[in-house]
């Protein structure tokens, strides 16, 4: 299939590298870093492409007033922030760039898993203030601990490996991977019923959908042995946040790293809350905030838009998006 895309709008601070990209092949740009819903739908009806991060809602709102749109362009993981259903239905296709950023989110997660474990962000806190705190933060090794990775994709599997490395046992769920891949990189497939009492440690890489909303919840968190550690630089909202700071009060969960929340930038009271705790390090989504990611999902999304055009021009593959929705 041959697209006909003339122009592109790339917002929410793609790197350059995608509008060059484009540009170099003919393609006329109109990039916003940062650009409001009002100016989104204003803008929108100019353009046959729109790439997005993850800032930007693409609803059906925008959709429809996308008059001559054909694609949307995800430069990152996933694609919950498009809403699919509406641009199947009117004929627009959906792409993204789901490795792009793949090795920047497991190593922030795997830093984050270690300082978890270390005490790192509260004892580095402790001394600024010019208290020598050293046995409040007495810490714990990961060797030997169960590290439970709910989701075995990209990002799954690089944290596997590396933390498989520090001598953790991994343990993980995903419906779409067999016990033989599971292996490949250090891993016992299991199911969730399995999963719950076994991990000292979970880490989420899903995307968010119906079946994977709040699925960390009272109910899952209760089957956990008492003081499980939560890490999420997947998605806000595979966590119930009411849920997650009942156990964090009551000590069912030990503690949790946190980098995407439900709602971002974070201003609902309950969340705040959350980001306050004691025993929660929290940050600013920066999963895939490294240079190097920021040039890969670039230039993906525009191989892909490219190819879409010019088929053949790159050998970057369309994004499979299907398998993502049936996740």
């Amino acid at each position: 299939m041959v697209l006909d895309i003339k122009s592109v709008l790339v917002v929410d601070g793609v790197g350059a590298n995608c509008a060059e990209i484009l540009k170099s092949h003919g393609i006329s740009v109109t990039t916003k870093a940062k650009i409001t819903k009002e100016e989104l739908l204003k803008e929108i009806p100019n353009h046959e492409a729109l790439v997005v991060r993850s800032a930007s809602q693409v609803t059906k709102e925008v959709l429809a007033a996308g008059t001559k749109l054909k694609v949307v362009g995800r430069a990152g993981a996933g694609v919950d922030n498009i809403d699919v259903p509406a641009a199947s239905q009117k004929g627009v296709g959906v792409i993204n760039a789901p490795g792009a950023n793949a090795l920047s989110a497991c190593e922030l997660t795997c830093a984050l898993t270690l300082a978890l474990a270390r005490h790192v962000a509260p004892a580095a806190s402790a001394l600024k203030a010019g208290r020598w705190d050293r046995a409040l933060y007495t810490g714990s090794e990961v060797n030997g601990k169960t590290l439970a990775i709910l989701g075995l994709g990209r990002v799954g599997r690089e944290v596997a490996v590396r933390m498989h490395s520090f001598g953790m046992k991994i343990i993980g769920f995903d419906p779409f991977v067999s016990s033989e891949q599971c292996a490949e990189f250090h891993a016992t497939k299991m199911e969730l019923e399995q999963i719950w009492p076994l991990a000292d440690y979970i880490t989420l890489h899903t995307p968010l959908i119906d079946s994977t909303r709040n699925f960390i919840n009272a109910s899952s968190l209760g089957k956990c042995k008492k003081g499980v550690k939560i890490v999420n630089v997947g998605r806000g909202g595979l966590i119930n946040e009411r849920d997650l700071l009942d156990a964090l009060n009551s000590g069912q969960v030990g503690a949790a790293a946190l980098d995407v929340f439900e709602q971002e930038p974070p201003t609902d009271p309950l969340t705040l809350e959350i980001i306050q705790h004691a025993s929660v390090i929290a940050t600013p989504h920066l999963g895939a905030s490294t240079k190097e990611a920021q040039v890969r999902v670039g230039q993906e999304i525009a191989e892909q838009l490219v190819n879409l055009v010019k088929p053949g021009t790159y050998s970057t593959p369309l994004a499979e998006v299907t398998r993502i929705l049936k996740k």
